[in-house]
């Protein structure tokens, strides 16, 4: 992993967490020092974050943290949801054993999962879009899915109210994904991806609750 991907990952892992909360102006000078990263990594980073919506940025002003409002998340998960649907399609065909074998063992690690650590239970959820969208061996489908997901994580950690629950209903849903595709049943990881996506909308619909 090059400077430019540390210095995403450490930036998007703070925008997700609420590090740089919504509405936040920054510089990118800021950025470099709570990051540890030179000014190339650190703008080239913002770049792709910028491509995924998760900042805006106003030349000769700063960055902004991108609003994370519930209509758009609801919008964002139409499209997730017919994407994410193909996606597991695709995978569930072209996986190759040793993705398959990845899948598997991610599936028991979600199993597994106990507690309301959202930092701890991040890595996993990241690395299960990540499988999946390999698997599915389209680049074109991998990009638009990316920012989709990415943005639709960060609006569930932030509106945990109740991380435990919230926590294994994601990790049972996942893993549900990841089960079928590595059994290389196309229908049931499409069924398993829809029942993900109507978990994410009742999440969604509930934030206005609580």
């Amino acid at each position: 992993m090059n400077k430019t991907d540390q210095a995403y990952q450490a930036l998007e892992k703070m925008i997700t967490f609420q590090e740089l909360p919504p509405g936040s102006l920054l510089s990118e000078r800021a950025l470099m020092e709570r990051t540890g990263y030179g000014r190339t990594p650190v703008r080239e980073a913002l770049q792709r974050l910028a491509r995924e919506r998760m900042v805006d940025i106003h030349p000769n002003r700063g960055v902004f943290v991108a609003d994370a409002s519930i209509e758009s998340q609801l919008r964002l998960l139409e499209v997730r949801r017919s994407l994410e649907e193909l996606a597991v399609r695709l995978a569930a065909q072209r996986a190759q054993p040793p993705q398959r074998a990845a899948m598997l063992e991610l599936a028991g690690q979600l199993q597994e999962f106990t507690g309301a650590d959202a930092h701890e239970f991040g890595p996993l959820l990241k690395e299960s879009h990540a499988l999946v969208a390999a698997a599915a061996g389209n680049d074109f489908l991998s990009v638009a899915m990316a920012p989709l997901q990415g943005l639709s994580r960060r609006f569930w950690f932030a509106n945990l109210r109740d991380p435990a629950r919230e926590i294994r209903a994601g990790a049972d849903r996942h893993q549900d994904v990841l089960r079928a595709v590595r059994a290389g049943d196309a229908e049931a990881a499409a069924r398993a991806s829809l029942a993900l996506n109507d978990y994410l909308v009742d999440f969604t619909h509930r934030t206005l609750h609580t």
